[in-house]
C-alpha cells in the first residue's frame, strides 16, 4: 500500500467525525479556513457515541461553571437550526428524581442552577406522583423540575453539521484512518494509509481512540472506555409516554439511570449512565448484554410500571476521564495539536464544542481564559498518578 508522495495542504485538519469533531467542521469552514475532514469509519457509523436517536439537552447540571456552559450550548443548538433549515430540539421539561439517602445529592444541582439564576421547581414524592403519575417514586424522594430540558437527535444532527461542513467548503473523508500525527514548529503533518497531509493546526476529536494517536506525541491521558447499552420499552398507551405530558427524567442513585419521552417512534428509551463493562474500542462486543437488559428492565418496571416490554438494545461507548470534565485545548509541547474529547456527556455541547475549537485554532491566547482552563490537558486529573474519580454529571 504506497503513500502518495505529493502532501496537500490544509488550514485545519479535523480528526474524527462524530458530533464534535463535525461541529469543529462545520465552523472551522464557516470561518472561511481550508479545512479537511478525516473519520476512521464510514460516517455515520455506529462504533463510537455520536450514533442512535435522543440525546438530553438540560441546564441542570451539579456545578455553576457546566450551567453556564449550557446557556451556549442552547443558543448553538439554535444557530445549528437556522443554519441547516432543520428543527433539531424538542422541549420536554425533565425531572432529576433524588430518593432517600441518595448518595447524589440534588442540592449540588438546585444550587447551581439557582447560582445562575435558571428557574427551576423542587418537588415532594407526592407532587411528582400527582404531575406524572407514570412515575411511581417511594416516599421520601425529592425532585427537581427544569421546564426547559429537551431533547436533540445524535445521527441526525451529526450529518446536518457535515452536510453544513462540505457546503462551506470542507472536505471530508470517511474510511480514512489516521496512522500518525507529526507536530513541527511550523505545521503538523497528517499521515493515512494512502496519502499525507499538511495543515497549520489539527483538532482531534477521536474520542475513545484519542491515545493512539496522543502516544507518540509524548500524552497518554488516563481514559476509562466503558461499553454502554440503551433499551427501547413499548408501553401499552404509548399516548402517556409523548412528550409535553411526560418528561425527559434522571435518577440520581446508584446505579444511575435516565431516560425519554417516546421520541420520534411509539418507544420509550431508558439507559443505566457508567454501568456497562469496561473495554478496548476496537474490541468490544456490540450486542446485547442480558444482565444489563435485566437490571434495567426491573428498575422500569418498578419506576415506569406502564412503559412495557423491552423491544431492543444498542450499545455505544462512554469515554470517561477521572474527573469526568471535557479535554479542550492544546497539546502541551505541540500546541499545534487540539484536542476535544466530551468524556461521555458532550453531545448536548456538540455545536458549541465544535465551535470553540473552532475559535481556539485561530486565537491560542483563548486557552488561557475559562472555560479553556477547566479542560486543560495538563490539569491534575490527567496528571497525577492516582487521581480521584469522579463520574458525576
Amino acid at each position: 500500500m504506497n503513500v502518495h508522495t505529493g502532501t496537500e495542504s490544509f488550514d485545519v485538519i479535523v480528526v474524527g467525525l462524530g458530533g464534535l469533531g463535525s461541529a469543529a467542521a462545520w465552523h472551522l469552514a464557516a470561518s472561511g479556513r481550508r479545512v479537511l475532514g478525516l473519520e476512521q469509519f464510514a460516517l455515520g457509523h455506529e462504533r463510537g457515541a455520536s450514533h442512535d436517536t435522543s440525546r438530553i439537552l438540560r441546564h441542570s447540571y451539579h456545578r455553576p461553571d457546566y450551567v453556564r456552559l449550557t446557556r451556549h450550548a442552547y443558543d448553538d443548538w439554535a444557530r445549528l437550526e437556522q443554519a441547516a433549515g432543520e428543527r433539531f430540539v424538542t422541549r420536554t421539561g425533565g425531572v432529576d428524581l433524588c430518593p432517600e439517602n441518595s448518595g447524589l445529592p440534588l442540592d449540588d444541582y438546585w444550587q447551581s442552577l439557582a447560582a445562575e439564576r435558571i428557574p427551576y421547581e423542587l418537588l415532594d414524592a407526592d407532587e411528582v406522583r400527582v404531575r406524572w403519575p407514570q412515575i411511581a417514586v417511594p416516599d421520601g424522594t425529592t425532585a427537581m423540575y427544569q421546564e426547559r430540558t429537551s431533547i436533540v437527535p445524535a445521527a441526525r444532527s451529526t450529518a446536518a453539521m457535515q452536510r453544513l461542513a462540505v457546503e462551506a467548503g470542507a472536505r471530508l473523508r470517511d474510511n480514512t484512518p489516521v496512522t500518525a500525527i507529526r507536530h513541527g514548529a511550523h505545521g503538523v503533518e497528517v499521515i493515512t494509509p494512502h496519502a499525507r497531509y499538511s495543515a497549520d493546526k489539527v483538532v482531534l476529536c477521536t474520542d475513545a481512540w484519542a491515545n493512539t494517536l496522543l502516544g507518540p506525541l509524548g500524552w497518554d491521558i488516563p481514559l476509562v472506555v466503558l461499553e454502554e447499552q440503551v433499551t427501547y420499552f413499548e408501553p401499552a398507551d404509548p399516548a402517556r409516554f409523548a412528550p409535553g405530558v411526560f418528561p425527559v427524567w434522571i435518577w440520581l442513585d446508584d446505579p444511575c439511570f435516565y431516560g425519554f419521552p417516546a421520541y420520534g417512534e411509539a418507544t420509550v428509551k431508558a439507559g443505566q449512565d457508567c454501568g456497562g463493562p469496561e473495554v478496548r474500542p476496537d474490541d468490544r462486543s456490540g450486542t446485547t448484554d442480558p444482565d444489563m437488559l435485566g437490571l434495567l428492565s426491573r428498575f422500569m418496571e418498578e419506576r415506569f410500571p406502564g412503559s412495557g416490554r423491552p423491544v431492543r438494545s444498542k450499545r455505544c461507548l462512554y469515554t470517561l476521564t477521572p474527573d469526568r470534565d471535557f479535554v479542550l485545548g492544546p497539546l502541551p509541547g505541540a500546541e499545534r495539536v487540539l484536542v476535544g474529547l466530551g468524556a461521555a456527556h458532550a453531545f448536548k455541547f456538540a455545536p458549541t464544542l465544535g465551535r470553540m475549537l473552532s475559535e481556539l485554532a485561530g486565537d491560542p491566547a483563548l486557552a488561557a481564559a475559562e472555560p479553556y482552563t477547566t479542560f486543560r490537558l495538563d490539569r491534575p486529573a490527567l496528571t497525577d498518578r492516582d487521581p480521584p474519580v469522579n463520574w458525576m454529571t
